[in-house]
Protein backbone atom coordinates (compact mmCIF):
# COMPACT_ATOMS: atom_id res chain seq x y z
CA UNK A 1 0.00 0.00 0.00
CA UNK A 2 0.98 3.71 -0.16
CA UNK A 3 0.68 6.48 1.56
CA UNK A 4 1.01 9.99 0.37
CA UNK A 5 0.73 13.22 2.22
CA UNK A 6 0.42 16.62 2.06
CA UNK A 7 1.52 19.93 4.26
CA UNK A 8 -0.68 23.09 3.99
CA UNK A 9 -0.27 26.56 4.28
CA UNK A 10 -2.56 28.85 5.00
CA UNK A 11 -1.14 32.79 4.58
CA UNK A 12 -3.42 35.36 6.24
CA UNK A 13 -1.63 39.16 6.18
CA UNK A 14 1.56 37.16 5.78
CA UNK A 15 1.65 34.55 8.31
CA UNK A 16 1.72 30.83 7.34
CA UNK A 17 -0.76 27.98 8.66
CA UNK A 18 -0.09 24.95 8.04
CA UNK A 19 -2.33 21.85 7.37
CA UNK A 20 -1.31 18.03 6.91
CA UNK A 21 -2.99 15.94 4.24
CA UNK A 22 -2.67 12.24 4.23
CA UNK A 23 -3.12 9.64 1.63
CA UNK A 24 -2.72 5.86 2.16
CA UNK A 25 -3.22 3.60 -0.18
CA UNK A 26 -3.16 0.06 -0.59
CA UNK A 27 -2.63 -3.32 -2.65
CA UNK A 28 -5.21 -5.54 -1.53
CA UNK A 29 -6.79 -8.45 -3.58
CA UNK A 30 -4.81 -7.20 -6.58
CA UNK A 31 -6.71 -3.73 -6.83
CA UNK A 32 -5.02 -0.67 -5.38
CA UNK A 33 -7.25 1.65 -2.84
CA UNK A 34 -6.67 4.57 -1.34
CA UNK A 35 -7.56 5.68 3.12
CA UNK A 36 -10.38 8.08 2.91
CA UNK A 37 -12.52 9.90 5.26
CA UNK A 38 -16.23 11.66 4.74
CA UNK A 39 -17.27 8.46 3.48
CA UNK A 40 -14.69 8.87 0.58
CA UNK A 41 -15.20 11.98 -0.17
CA UNK A 42 -11.91 13.82 1.42
CA UNK A 43 -8.22 12.63 2.56
CA UNK A 44 -7.12 12.61 6.32
CA UNK A 45 -5.80 16.00 6.85
CA UNK A 46 -5.49 18.49 10.14
CA UNK A 47 -3.07 21.50 10.73
CA UNK A 48 0.48 21.44 11.34
CA UNK A 49 1.26 22.46 15.08
CA UNK A 50 3.83 24.01 16.51
CA UNK A 51 3.97 20.84 18.99
CA UNK A 52 4.55 18.50 16.05
CA UNK A 53 8.30 17.42 16.55
CA UNK A 54 8.47 17.46 12.21
CA UNK A 55 6.64 17.28 9.76
CA UNK A 56 6.36 13.65 9.14
CA UNK A 57 5.61 13.54 12.99
CA UNK A 58 3.20 15.61 12.39
CA UNK A 59 1.39 13.65 9.43
CA UNK A 60 1.84 10.20 11.74
CA UNK A 61 0.01 12.12 14.14
CA UNK A 62 -2.90 13.05 11.83
CA UNK A 63 -2.90 9.84 10.07
CA UNK A 64 -2.79 7.73 13.68
CA UNK A 65 -6.21 10.25 14.88
CA UNK A 66 -7.76 9.68 12.06
CA UNK A 67 -7.61 6.39 10.69
CA UNK A 68 -6.01 4.77 13.45
CA UNK A 69 -3.43 3.07 10.46
CA UNK A 70 0.28 2.88 11.26
CA UNK A 71 2.50 4.85 8.70
CA UNK A 72 5.72 3.26 7.46
CA UNK A 73 7.80 4.30 4.61
CA UNK A 74 7.46 8.21 3.75
CA UNK A 75 9.13 9.98 0.88
CA UNK A 76 8.97 13.90 -0.39
CA UNK A 77 6.41 14.13 -3.11
CA UNK A 78 5.60 17.94 -4.04
CA UNK A 79 4.73 20.75 -3.12
CA UNK A 80 1.03 22.67 -4.43
CA UNK A 81 1.43 25.82 -4.18
CA UNK A 82 -0.81 27.58 -7.10
CA UNK A 83 -3.05 30.57 -6.51
CA UNK A 84 -6.41 29.42 -7.47
CA UNK A 85 -5.83 26.15 -6.30
CA UNK A 86 -8.64 25.79 -2.76
CA UNK A 87 -10.97 28.85 -1.58
CA UNK A 88 -8.59 31.45 -0.33
CA UNK A 89 -8.96 34.66 -0.27
CA UNK A 90 -6.81 37.60 -0.83
CA UNK A 91 -5.80 37.29 2.76
CA UNK A 92 -4.74 33.47 3.06
CA UNK A 93 -2.74 31.47 0.71
CA UNK A 94 -2.43 27.56 0.73
CA UNK A 95 0.36 25.72 0.50
CA UNK A 96 0.63 21.88 0.26
CA UNK A 97 3.94 19.79 1.06
CA UNK A 98 3.22 16.15 -0.46
CA UNK A 99 4.96 13.03 0.76
CA UNK A 100 4.01 9.79 -0.88
CA UNK A 101 4.43 6.49 1.72
CA UNK A 102 4.21 2.76 1.65
CA UNK A 103 2.22 0.47 4.37
CA UNK A 104 0.06 -2.67 4.02
CA UNK A 105 -3.53 -2.24 4.54
CA UNK A 106 -4.81 -2.68 8.07
CA UNK A 107 -8.43 -1.88 9.82
CA UNK A 108 -9.19 1.90 10.53
CA UNK A 109 -10.88 2.64 13.66
CA UNK A 110 -10.49 6.22 13.58
CA UNK A 111 -12.48 8.71 14.62
CA UNK A 112 -12.88 10.27 11.17
CA UNK A 113 -14.84 7.77 9.16
CA UNK A 114 -12.37 6.40 7.36
CA UNK A 115 -13.07 3.18 4.63
CA UNK A 116 -10.74 2.11 2.15
CA UNK A 117 -12.06 2.91 -2.15
CA UNK A 118 -10.09 1.83 -5.21
CA UNK A 119 -7.84 3.98 -6.81
CA UNK A 120 -9.99 3.29 -10.18
CA UNK A 121 -13.14 4.74 -8.05
CA UNK A 122 -11.77 8.00 -8.51
CA UNK A 123 -9.80 7.52 -12.01
CA UNK A 124 -11.78 4.77 -13.97
CA UNK A 125 -9.78 5.84 -17.22
CA UNK A 126 -6.55 4.83 -15.46
CA UNK A 127 -6.91 0.67 -15.14
CA UNK A 128 -6.35 -0.82 -18.87
CA UNK A 129 -5.58 -4.38 -17.11
CA UNK A 130 -8.87 -5.72 -19.08
CA UNK A 131 -8.19 -3.44 -21.87
CA UNK A 132 -8.96 0.02 -23.14
CA UNK A 133 -11.90 1.28 -20.29
CA UNK A 134 -15.05 1.89 -21.75
CA UNK A 135 -15.02 5.70 -19.80
CA UNK A 136 -12.09 6.66 -22.08
CA UNK A 137 -13.90 6.96 -25.19
CA UNK A 138 -16.37 9.21 -23.55
CA UNK A 139 -13.79 11.16 -21.72
CA UNK A 140 -11.94 11.43 -25.40
CA UNK A 141 -15.09 12.58 -27.21
CA UNK A 142 -15.43 15.15 -24.67
CA UNK A 143 -11.90 16.69 -24.65
CA UNK A 144 -12.17 16.88 -28.74
CA UNK A 145 -15.17 18.26 -28.88
CA UNK A 146 -13.89 20.66 -25.96
CA UNK A 147 -10.08 21.61 -28.01
CA UNK A 148 -12.74 22.60 -31.08
CA UNK A 149 -14.47 25.34 -29.48
CA UNK A 150 -11.58 27.95 -29.31
CA UNK A 151 -9.91 27.90 -33.05
CA UNK A 152 -6.56 29.52 -31.54
CA UNK A 153 -5.57 26.66 -29.55
CA UNK A 154 -6.95 23.89 -31.43
CA UNK A 155 -4.23 22.25 -32.47
CA UNK A 156 -2.26 22.79 -29.28
CA UNK A 157 -4.66 21.21 -27.54
CA UNK A 158 -5.48 18.31 -29.88
CA UNK A 159 -1.92 17.59 -29.36
CA UNK A 160 -1.79 17.67 -25.81
CA UNK A 161 -5.27 15.26 -25.65
CA UNK A 162 -3.49 12.78 -28.08
CA UNK A 163 0.17 12.50 -25.81
CA UNK A 164 -2.29 12.57 -22.69
CA UNK A 165 -4.63 9.55 -23.74
CA UNK A 166 -2.42 8.00 -26.18
CA UNK A 167 -5.15 8.44 -29.19
CA UNK A 168 -4.69 8.61 -32.93
CA UNK A 169 -1.46 6.24 -32.41
CA UNK A 170 0.10 7.91 -29.76
CA UNK A 171 1.14 4.99 -26.77
CA UNK A 172 -0.79 5.29 -23.53
CA UNK A 173 1.58 6.12 -20.87
CA UNK A 174 0.41 4.89 -17.46
CA UNK A 175 3.03 7.55 -15.62
CA UNK A 176 0.82 10.64 -16.99
CA UNK A 177 -1.74 10.21 -14.41
CA UNK A 178 -1.60 13.66 -13.43
CA UNK A 179 -1.48 15.20 -16.85
CA UNK A 180 -4.66 13.51 -17.47
CA UNK A 181 -6.85 14.60 -14.65
CA UNK A 182 -5.71 18.29 -15.23
CA UNK A 183 -6.54 17.97 -18.77
CA UNK A 184 -10.04 17.43 -17.76
CA UNK A 185 -10.09 19.68 -15.00
CA UNK A 186 -9.08 22.24 -17.50
CA UNK A 187 -11.72 21.32 -20.34
CA UNK A 188 -14.59 21.49 -17.36
CA UNK A 189 -14.72 17.35 -17.63
CA UNK A 190 -14.77 16.78 -13.45
CA UNK A 191 -16.68 17.86 -10.91
CA UNK A 192 -14.10 20.02 -9.04
CA UNK A 193 -13.67 22.36 -12.01
CA UNK A 194 -17.54 23.06 -11.82
CA UNK A 195 -18.34 20.77 -14.90
CA UNK A 196 -20.65 17.77 -14.10
CA UNK A 197 -19.86 14.45 -12.07
CA UNK A 198 -20.03 12.28 -15.64
CA UNK A 199 -19.82 8.86 -14.22
CA UNK A 200 -17.00 8.39 -17.40
CA UNK A 201 -14.79 10.80 -15.25
CA UNK A 202 -15.29 9.24 -11.77
CA UNK A 203 -15.88 9.98 -7.78
CA UNK A 204 -15.11 13.25 -7.10
CA UNK A 205 -13.24 14.26 -3.63
CA UNK A 206 -12.82 17.36 -1.61
CA UNK A 207 -10.99 20.82 -2.58
CA UNK A 208 -7.60 19.60 -4.81
CA UNK A 209 -7.38 16.29 -2.97
CA UNK A 210 -8.01 14.10 -6.04
CA UNK A 211 -5.28 15.71 -7.84
CA UNK A 212 -3.20 15.37 -5.37
CA UNK A 213 -3.81 11.34 -5.77
CA UNK A 214 -3.37 11.44 -9.08
CA UNK A 215 0.42 12.90 -8.20
CA UNK A 216 0.65 9.92 -5.55
CA UNK A 217 -0.04 7.55 -7.96
CA UNK A 218 2.13 8.58 -11.24
CA UNK A 219 4.74 8.92 -8.61
CA UNK A 220 4.54 5.52 -7.42
CA UNK A 221 3.62 3.84 -11.13
CA UNK A 222 7.10 5.56 -12.32
CA UNK A 223 8.83 4.85 -9.01
CA UNK A 224 8.24 1.21 -9.77
CA UNK A 225 10.22 0.55 -12.47
CA UNK A 226 13.54 1.78 -11.29
CA UNK A 227 13.43 1.17 -7.27
CA UNK A 228 12.19 -2.07 -5.56
CA UNK A 229 9.59 -0.29 -3.43
CA UNK A 230 6.39 -2.24 -4.68
CA UNK A 231 8.05 -4.59 -1.82
CA UNK A 232 7.02 -2.53 0.85
CA UNK A 233 3.58 -3.59 -0.40
CA UNK A 234 3.99 -7.10 0.06
CA UNK A 235 3.80 -10.02 2.51
CA UNK A 236 6.83 -11.10 4.50
CA UNK A 237 6.44 -14.19 1.55
CA UNK A 238 4.27 -13.94 -1.41
CA UNK A 239 4.53 -16.05 -5.39
CA UNK A 240 5.61 -14.46 -8.19
CA UNK A 241 2.24 -14.56 -9.54
CA UNK A 242 1.23 -12.04 -6.21
CA UNK A 243 3.98 -10.05 -7.07
CA UNK A 244 3.48 -9.49 -10.52
CA UNK A 245 -0.77 -9.17 -10.17
CA UNK A 246 0.43 -6.09 -7.31
CA UNK A 247 2.54 -4.55 -10.27
CA UNK A 248 0.04 -4.85 -12.52
CA UNK A 249 -2.77 -3.26 -10.05
CA UNK A 250 -0.66 -0.46 -9.50
CA UNK A 251 0.26 0.14 -12.87
CA UNK A 252 -2.79 -0.44 -14.23
CA UNK A 253 -1.69 -2.62 -17.14
CA UNK A 254 -1.17 -6.49 -17.93
CA UNK A 255 2.51 -7.03 -17.98
CA UNK A 256 3.85 -10.05 -20.30
CA UNK A 257 4.82 -13.01 -17.54
CA UNK A 258 7.54 -14.47 -19.02
CA UNK A 259 9.23 -11.21 -19.35
CA UNK A 260 8.20 -10.21 -15.93
CA UNK A 261 9.82 -13.15 -14.05
CA UNK A 262 13.13 -12.77 -16.39
CA UNK A 263 13.55 -9.45 -15.25
CA UNK A 264 12.89 -10.57 -11.70
CA UNK A 265 15.21 -13.29 -11.63
CA UNK A 266 18.27 -10.49 -13.54
CA UNK A 267 17.98 -8.24 -10.86
CA UNK A 268 18.55 -10.83 -8.07
CA UNK A 269 15.54 -8.75 -5.53
CA UNK A 270 14.22 -12.15 -4.47
CA UNK A 271 14.99 -15.01 -2.83
CA UNK A 272 13.04 -18.88 -2.18
CA UNK A 273 12.22 -19.36 1.33
CA UNK A 274 11.84 -22.72 0.77
CA UNK A 275 8.53 -23.09 1.61
CA UNK A 276 5.27 -23.31 -1.26
CA UNK A 277 1.70 -22.90 -0.96
CA UNK A 278 -1.38 -24.31 -2.93
CA UNK A 279 -3.55 -21.29 -2.54
CA UNK A 280 -2.91 -20.25 -5.97
CA UNK A 281 -5.67 -23.20 -7.37
CA UNK A 282 -3.28 -25.43 -9.38
CA UNK A 283 -0.01 -27.01 -8.58
CA UNK A 284 1.96 -25.80 -5.16
CA UNK A 285 3.84 -22.48 -6.26
CA UNK A 286 7.05 -21.13 -4.31
CA UNK A 287 7.69 -18.81 -1.74
CA UNK A 288 9.75 -16.06 -1.79
CA UNK A 289 10.65 -13.11 -0.34
CA UNK A 290 12.23 -9.86 -0.53
CA UNK A 291 16.39 -9.68 -0.19
CA UNK A 292 16.37 -6.44 2.46
CA UNK A 293 20.11 -6.80 3.57
CA UNK A 294 21.20 -7.75 0.32
CA UNK A 295 19.49 -5.10 -1.80
CA UNK A 296 17.70 -2.33 0.76
CA UNK A 297 17.09 0.78 -1.73
CA UNK A 298 18.80 -0.85 -5.06
CA UNK A 299 17.52 0.68 -8.27
CA UNK A 300 15.82 -1.68 -11.18
CA UNK A 301 19.17 -0.23 -13.60
CA UNK A 302 16.08 1.57 -15.20
CA UNK A 303 14.38 -1.46 -16.36
CA UNK A 304 11.15 -1.02 -18.03
CA UNK A 305 7.76 -3.21 -17.02
CA UNK A 306 7.63 -5.53 -19.43
CA UNK A 307 4.07 -4.73 -20.78
CA UNK A 308 2.13 -7.21 -22.77
CA UNK A 309 0.58 -5.61 -26.08
CA UNK A 310 -1.48 -8.76 -27.02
Amino acid sequence: MAVHFALRFFVPTGLAHAELIAVLAAVTGDEPRVMTIRSGDALPSGPFELAHRSLQAGLREWVGDQTGHPVGYLEQLYTFADRDRTQDTGYSRTISISYLGLVREQAAPGAGKPGWHGWYEYFPWEDHRKGTPDSLQAIAEYLQRWAERDPSRRDHRRRRIEFAFGLHGAAWNEDLTLQRYELMYEAGLVAESGGEEFVATGRSMFADHRRILATGIARLRAKIKYRPVVFELMPESFTLLQLQRTVEALAGLTLHKPNFRRLIDSQDLIEETGDVTSETGGRPAKLFRYRHAVLEERAFSGSKLPISRN
